[in-house]
């Protein structure tokens, strides 16, 4: 030992006991880092996916709630029929029932009738409502289709019958089982799924809201 590791070593005795890392233990350290930046990525990725599908999940039911929304609407209308002195409407058929489509009419005001159409574009999946608008000196106007909802599974409606006309459900029916009997409810079920945006993603299962409605209009038609 020289004289100047002799006065470093009576200097500072701890710079005497520093020691290094080997390269095998700096190798250690970074495959530890790795493995777990590597895991902190899988859960960030997972977390994403999770939150792109609660997120398509609330917007289709969303979606779901505004179409059914729109349908009720109308359907409470269906049959309304002005009577009084002014009008100059006379609504013949309020409904035109099926299984997976309705039709329904009523007086818009005392010059205007309003028909509109359900119905689920089989090829396109999607939910469409036409209007149609007939004035009382015979002029007609279809307006264009308009789409409320895409990837719809299923669009279907049952019928609530009074049989023995005292103004209450009696039977729900489908279309065809309807017969002479006085229609005074409808009940809709709609279906449908999100947009698939990632291929990786597990499938969602397709989201359904069931909801009916009386006919106000018809139940008091004798």
């Amino acid at each position: 030992m020289n004289r100047r590791n002799m006065l470093m070593t009576k200097s500072y005795p701890w710079m005497m006991n520093q020691k290094g890392f080997s390269l095998t233990e700096l190798l250690v350290v970074l495959i530890i880092c790795g493995i777990v930046v590597a895991g902190i990525y899988r859960v960030f990725v997972a977390q994403t996916k999770a939150y792109v599908v609660q997120d398509q999940v609330v917007e289709v039911q969303q979606g779901i709630r505004s179409a059914m929304e729109i349908i009720l609407r109308d359907l409470r209308m269906t049959g309304f029929d002005d009577d009084s002195p002014p009008s100059k409407i006379a609504v013949t058929r309020p409904l035109v029932p099926g299984d997976h489509s309705v039709t329904i009419s009523y007086e818009y005001d005392h010059t205007t009738c309003h028909t509109i159409a359900y119905t689920r574009d089989g090829s396109a999946l999607r939910l469409t409502r036409r209007l149609t608008i007939t004035k009382d000196d015979g002029k007609v106007v279809i307006e264009p289709v308009e789409v409320l909802l895409e990837n719809v599974d299923a669009l279907n409606f049952t019928f609530g019958v009074d049989i023995d006309d005292d103004g209450f459900v009696d039977n729900w029916v489908p279309s065809a089982g309807i017969g002479m009997s006085k229609v005074v409810a409808i009940r809709v079920v709609l279906t449908a799924r999100p947009v698939q945006v990632n291929p990786d993603l597990t499938v969602i299962s397709p989201r359904t809201l069931e909801s009916t409605v009386v006919l106000r209009n018809l139940c008091m038609v004798k």
